[in-house]
């Protein structure tokens, strides 16, 4: 999963207006962001093994630390607990929390069954619909869309900088996905990993574009 991220986090604004689209598209995404990081230091692995599956040419051969359902559960009570302190409100700091094991729950669609419940020898969880390119394009896509148009019926531009740049975030997570899921693998890990450095700018356009906007 990756526009579906996305695409929660846009939907989720309107349950608290004030949390900048920013941190909560930190919040969906930290899984991912912290991901690329850790396979460069070592600590998780992940094969590129193209034609593994329709929508995906990566095994992901260890990655509890970023991506097991205990460790974004923890990750989520961390921010949480972090945005509470920070900001001062609780209400908020739970929903940031709790966006970030959604991400497990959002994979679970998309993974082979890959996904740790936990450290060290656990079970792992998927559904498998990266087996299936068209249903995968429209799950993602659709979420996408779903989550723009929350956002969009909730907020509005201040500026043309507000309407603008929202619309130029949009397209290049389109573009950067499309070119992804259809074009051809990665050439290393490396090249995978700082590639996917990227969502750490997609989080910073989030907290530009929202602070040209505001909720209606």
């Amino acid at each position: 999963m990756f526009l579906g991220h996305f695409g929660v986090g846009l939907a989720t604004k309107p349950l608290q207006p004030r949390v900048s689209l920013g941190t909560l598209f930190l919040a969906t995404q930290l899984a991912d962001l912290l991901w690329p990081t850790l396979l460069l230091l070592g600590v998780e692995r992940v094969e590129i093994r193209p034609g593994l599956l329709a929508a995906s040419p990566l095994d992901f051969v260890y990655y509890p630390f970023s991506h097991s359902l205990l460790a974004e559960v923890v990750l989520g009570v961390a921010l949480g607990l972090a945005y509470g302190l920070f900001r001062r409100n609780w209400r908020e700091a739970l929903l940031v929390g709790l966006l970030v094991p959604s991400h497990w729950l959002l994979d679970l669609l998309m993974h082979r069954p890959d996904l740790p419940l936990y450290f060290g020898q656990s079970p792992k969880a998927g559904l498998g619909l990266w087996q299936n390119l068209p249903a995968t394009l429209v799950i993602e896509l659709g979420s996408l869309a779903v989550g723009l148009w929350v956002y969009l019926r909730h907020t509005r531009a201040r500026n043309r900088t507000g309407r603008f740049a929202l619309w130029g975030l949009m397209a290049f997570l389109v573009l950067v996905y499309l070119g992804g899921a259809l074009g051809p693998a990665p050439a290393s890990v490396a090249a995978l990993a700082w590639s996917a450095q990227v969502l750490w700018l997609v989080v910073a356009l989030g907290y530009w574009v929202d602070a040209n906007r505001e909720s209606v």
